[in-house]
């Protein structure tokens, strides 16, 4: 009997702690449909986080979960890999703990191609911790630790993991469910380091701060900042210019940290498995 969204959602914990207006619960609306629709096998998932308002999500999932430290999801999700490679392994993250804490976990792990899915729930800000800047507020924005505007120039996560090797790249919003479905589902049935980035809103600290109206107002923003990259090929620059590009940005095959691991211990051990 094929499961529904809710069958893997862990009921008891509800109500969640998202502010009212909080982007983080269309990811995780969208992440539940994409499992019941691929039917998978409650057993045969890991779900790890780190520290931070994303990373509450795993604890309403009725899956193996993992919520870890501030920075190190990547690096506990790479060792759960590594000793279980039959499980489907997840990072949930948000953009200070994937970027700045866990910074040199993200690069390495793209790098090395592991096969592990990492969602980056984008807010822009430190939202759990009373709303501090972070590698992906854009300058002059205004955070508790930036109250004249962030001097600073913020992260394009999608191309610092295309450089560093990622099999798969894309990126939503908040605007776009069914665009992260599609991404998700992707990521979960390809091979290598998966990376989907998706923008949502914190109306709390970030957009109260930045005077970008409600969350209806911030989601109506991602509709008019945004653009397919497919839309956006066909038009001169200019006519996008100052837009985010969203879509899918890398598909590719290249062997896995785990494929030249096994390649290496076949010819060590002339195909016989140890």
């Amino acid at each position: 009997m094929a499961r529904e969204a809710w069958d893997y959602l862990r009921t008891e914990k509800m109500p969640h702690i998202w502010c009212p207006g909080c982007g983080h619960g269309v990811l995780m609306n969208a992440l539940l449909r994409t499992m019941a629709k691929l039917d998978v096998n409650k057993d045969d998932i890991c779900v790890v986080s780190g520290i931070g308002c994303a990373s509450r999500l795993p604890g309403y999932l009725d899956f193996n979960t993992l919520h870890t430290t501030h920075g190190r999801a990547i690096a506990f999700a790479t060792g759960i890999k590594l000793a279980n490679p039959r499980l489907k392994v997840i990072v949930v993250s948000g953009d200070g703990d994937a970027s700045a804490i866990g910074g040199n976990h993200l690069i390495h792990a793209a790098r090395r191609n592991m096969d592990i899915t990492l969602i980056c729930m984008n807010n822009n800000i430190y939202g759990m911790t009373n709303g501090q800047y972070s590698p992906m507020t854009p300058t002059s924005m205004i955070a508790t630790t930036a109250p004249y505007g962030n001097l600073e120039r913020n992260f394009d996560l999608c191309k610092l993991v295309e450089v560093c090797g990622a099999n798969y790249v894309a990126r939503s919003t908040a605007a776009h469910p069914r665009n992260i479905s599609q991404y998700i589902e992707y990521a979960l049935t390809h091979k290598g380091f998966n990376f989907v980035e998706v923008m949502t809103q914190c109306p709390t600290y970030y957009g109260r701060r930045n005077k970008l109206g409600g969350p209806v107002d911030m989601v109506n923003l991602f509709k008019k900042n945004t653009i397919l990259n497919t839309a956006a090929a066909k038009l001169p620059p200019e006519q996008w210019e100052g837009k985010t590009l969203i879509g899918e940005f890398v598909k590719k095959e290249d062997p896995t940290y785990l494929d030249r691991f096994d390649e290496m211990v076949g010819r060590i051990t002339g195909g016989v498995k140890p």
